[in-house]
């Protein structure tokens, strides 16, 4: 079963689990409209049209989509694209992704270091040299 099938049917049993009013509450009206286009998504319920090959009268039936920004299925190139676009950005060299944990009073220090930068860098440019 592909993945694809597999999110629907998930939406699809939580929505029919749960129902409506269970939901109220939990789940925003936008997150279930997600919900449900993601579920629908290239189904009958979205209404189609039917291809057929006038050599050798071939028939296939192509669903509409929802295009909905969220769903993986229709916005599955675009975000492959973006995600090479974005790979042929990087500089050639290995990078390092680096968390560090500080504590209030050097951020309370380093905030006001910061923003002392900004105001003055700001000043300068609005200024002139």
């Amino acid at each position: 079963m592909s993945r694809w099938l597999w999110r629907s049917r998930i939406f699809s049993a939580a929505m029919n689990w749960h129902g409506a009013e269970h939901n109220a509450g939990h789940v925003s009206l936008e997150q279930l409209k997600v919900m449900s286009a993601i579920e629908n998504c290239r189904t009958a319920t979205l209404g189609g049209h039917v291809a057929r090959c006038e050599d050798c009268a071939y028939t296939t039936i192509a669903y509409n989509s929802c295009r909905n920004r969220h769903c993986p299925k229709c916005q599955g190139a675009a975000a492959k694209d973006w995600l090479a676009a974005r790979e042929a950005d990087l500089l050639p060299v290995p990078y390092y992704h680096v968390v560090a944990r500080l504590t209030l009073k050097l951020r309370c220090a380093l905030r006001r270091q910061l923003s002392n930068c900004l105001l003055r860098t700001s000043q300068s440019l609005r200024c002139g040299p």
